[in-house]
């Protein structure tokens, strides 16, 4: 080669430039794509960001709740029920009673902490309370921080059922940060993100931390995602694991740094973290927790059980407190050692709180439908005022009626007496029952299925079944308004009789005893319950106006034919609690009704439904008090009488019988001074049970009340007075005859006429007084008799 000839291109020294710039342009071509299309997929997902968390509004659902628990003095109840009261709106007991949603018991003496609620008149502060009962009634509330009587101590409520909307079953109350305890803030990020602060979406640095203390043994995991990447994941992406989900993670996450602060980022995380499951319903938020797991609001709960949420977050059926409380224990306690690390919490508070228990609710704090029969009578009555649905996801408060104690002890009436009346070869019972309430009107209780908790069809409110002699005191009821014409005391044949029918037919009801009674007094009729009796007075009164009695008690419409005297009708225990709720409440006409009003989310009422009865009528009250007082007799000389010997006689109750053909249909109807229950047992096949009202029905009603605290029946004299009636003739006479009874009447409508069985002589008019001193003796004798027998 000439010594002047240039070394070729193609050599070793010009291979490195070339591969230089390769590499350029691979990496100009990679930024070029990641440009175009990593800009154009940011806009969209920014876009997307923009729209649905600028606009993030969760359905919060709308909540069922039963009625406070009166505390006042005077109000019925004994330990046994309070004590119910407190389990149903989970309360626990621990030592003082100072925490709201706590209670101490000695004896009979109760410290209670309520927690706040709003009613249908406003919001009610959390009370520390100490009630004391004696006698079966509250004899003392007092307001401990005052030491002064607590004239409105209540019981918050318990919610009893939910209702979502949607397709979703989100169980969720919505909170602001400012009125989330700030440990739990602190806590919260101190766990999950340490560096949530200062990084701006993730945090590579928390991932290398995250990986180290992992293989660390005994210590804290935790995870790489941030709050941010974890709030992305749970409003944004499906739980599928592809990295095209992770992409998205992170650039969602970029994008909802830059675009909002961290308080926001931090309040909507604190709404959305998932934080259990109750069948369907998914528990989202801190707030909702609170409730579901300790069944108190987030700002009274304590440090380890705001720890106990944080050790959650990270898998709560993994940490199940519930399923779970070793677990969850050793979790909660992890927690609290990170807290004392870093200076959130002293020596002392973490001591006391690894040394407290779990302290979750037995029951979680969450109802979709606690009691569906009575949610079935709420809804039906919602419907005259709230379109279908309208109320689903509102965020309501729905303000019910139930008494939770009356309630269970319905329930438990229902279950425990069927099994022990079945009979050996008979259908399979089923039961409807309706309690309310004698001065309101308002429906406490319900029972419509014998597996009480099952939802379905609703004996007590659908039902309709033939109610046989429970309609009779209607009959009476219309006789009775005639005092002009009738009286307890008036006599009445209870013979055979003949009723010829518009068809032709002939119609001779029978006795169910198949005996005639000859002539009997009005009140005997009733009490004893005789049909031949009933029917005669009834054609007096007349069917029609039967028929329409049922329409303006009830809104029932029954034909008007004879055989409804005897009450050959078909109508629900619910109906037959509204006509009986005439007689119970001293003659008012009372609407029952299962709500006491809506509240919207502000605590506002923007529906009440208030007690509105008219005052009874003078003449309705009257013959309603002589109703009463023949069905008194019924249960103390009739066809009740056994509810004595179950110890009932203290309520003065009154109540009647009522059984249809063969047996298929036994009913009850019984009232005391606070309650009314109406009880049906029978079976959906309509077949023969072998039961009697007094058999079956009312077994059941006497399981109820022999365990409901209720006031005696005290009937009260305004507008009757009392005469002493000859047996035998309708006239008046003295107590001392022979054959003498007592009886009420209208004022002013006692018998004219008068028989004496004193003997008396033209020189009576000159004993001054000895003949009045030997009928007064002669009564003492019949008294002194009378006490002895």
């Amino acid at each position: 080669m000439p010594r002047n000839a240039s070394p070729s291109k193609s050599g070793p020294d010009t291979a490195r430039p070339r591969w230089r710039t390769w590499l350029v342009r691979g990496a100009l071509l990679a930024l070029g794509l990641a440009v175009g299309i990593g800009v154009p997929v940011f806009y969209v997902l920014d876009k997307q960001v923009r729209s649905e968390f600028e606009q993030l509004a969760w359905q919060e659902p709308t909540r069922v709740y039963a009625r406070p628990l009166s505390l006042a003095p005077g109000q019925r109840l004994d330990v046994a029920t309070l004590e119910l009261e407190l389990a149903a709106s989970g309360y626990r007991k621990d030592a003082g009673g100072d925490v709201p949603g706590t209670y101490q018991r000695e004896d009979s003496r109760f410290r209670i902490a309520t927690r706040a609620f709003t009613d249908v008149d406003g919001p009610v502060p959390a009370q520390k309370l100490e009630v004391v009962l004696n006698g079966g009634q509250v004899a003392r509330a007092t307001d401990r921080a005052s030491g002064k009587p607590a004239s409105t101590a209540r019981l918050d409520p318990v919610r009893i059922a939910t209702l979502y909307g949607g397709n979703l079953q989100e169980e969720r109350r919505l909170v602001q940060l400012k009125d989330v305890p700030p440990l739990l803030v602190t806590g919260l990020q101190a766990v999950e993100d340490r560096n949530f602060k200062h990084h701006h979406g993730i945090d590579p640095w928390g991932m290398l931390r995250a990986m180290w203390v992992n293989v660390r043994e005994g210590e804290l995991e935790q995870g790489a995602s941030t709050l941010t990447q974890q709030l992305v994941r749970s409003l944004f992406l499906t739980r599928e694991k592809r990295w095209s989900r992770k992409f998205k993670e992170i650039a969602y996450s970029l994008i909802i740094e830059a675009r909002y602060d961290k308080q926001r980022i931090l309040e909507a995380y604190l709404n959305q973290v998932y934080m259990g499951q109750q069948g369907n319903q998914s528990i989202r938020g801190v707030a909702a927790a609170a409730e579901f797991w300790f069944g108190r609001e987030l700002a009274s709960l304590r440090t380890e059980e705001l720890a106990l949420m944080v050790a959650m977050i990270k898998g709560p059926s993994v940490y199940d407190p519930r399923r779970k409380p070793e677990v969850a224990r050793e979790r909660r306690d992890l927690v609290l050692s990170v807290w004392h690390e870093l200076g959130l919490i002293d020596a002392e508070q973490s001591r006391r709180a690894r040394e407290a228990p779990l302290g979750t609710s037995v029951r979680p704090g969450v109802a979709s439908n606690r009691y569906p029969a009575f949610m079935d009578l709420v809804r039906r009555q919602l419907a005259r005022d709230y379109p279908a649905d309208a109320l689903r996801g509102a965020g309501l408060n729905v303000l019910t009626t139930l008494s939770p104690s009356a309630q269970q002890l319905s329930e438990q009436a229902v279950s425990g007496t069927l099994g022990r009346v079945q009979k050996k070869d008979g259908p399979a019972l089923q039961a409807g029952m309706v309690v309310t309430d004698t001065g309101t009107g308002e429906v406490l209780a319900m029972v419509g299925n014998r597996a009480v908790g099952q939802p379905g069809f609703n004996r007590a409110l659908e039902a309709q079944r033939p109610v046989g002699s429970l309609l009779k005191p209607m009959v009476y009821l219309l006789a009775l308004a005639q005092p002009d014409r009738w009286s307890l005391a008036t006599p009445v044949d209870d013979a055979p009789v003949n009723i010829t029918l518009p068809n032709g037919k002939t119609w001779n009801p029978g006795n169910s005893d198949g005996v005639s009674h000859g002539r009997v007094s009005l009140l005997d009729a009733l009490s004893r319950s005789y049909n031949q009796a009933t029917v005669r007075v009834g054609m007096d009164v007349g069917p029609e106006r039967l028929a329409e009695l049922l329409k303006v008690l009830a809104g029932l419409r029954a034909p008007a034919n004879p055989s409804l005297i005897l009450g050959s009708v078909d109508l629900s225990p619910f109906a037959m609690a509204q006509v009986y709720q005439f007689l119970a409440s001293g003659g008012e006409i009372q609407p029952l009704r299962a709500v006491r009003g809506v509240v919207d989310p502000r605590g506002s009422a923007i529906k009440r439904y208030d007690f509105d009865a008219e005052p009874a009528k003078e003449g309705d009250a009257v013959a309603a008090r002589l109703v009463t007082l023949a069905l008194q007799d019924a249960v103390a000389n009739g066809t009740g009488r056994s509810l004595l010997s179950d110890g009932l006689g203290r309520l003065r109750v009154a109540g009647k019988t009522g059984t249809s053909n063969d047996s298929r249909d036994s009913w009850f109807a019984g009232y005391t001074g606070d309650h009314l229950a109406v009880v049906w047992v029978g079976n959906d096949q309509n077949e023969p049970t072998g039961l009697y009202g007094a058999t079956g029905a009312m077994r059941v009603w006497s399981a109820l009340f022999t365990k409901l605290p209720s006031a005696p029946l005290d009937v009260g004299m305004g507008g009757l007075e009392w005469g002493w009636v000859d047996a035998a003739e309708f006239a008046t006479t003295e107590e001392e005859c022979e054959g003498a009874r007592r009886y009420a009447f209208v004022a002013g409508y006692l018998p004219p006429e008068h028989v004496s069985c004193v003997k008396r002589s033209w020189l009576d008019w000159f004993r001054f007084g000895g003949d009045d001193d030997e009928r007064d003796a002669r009564r003492d004798e019949r008294r002194e008799r009378e006490r002895g027998e």
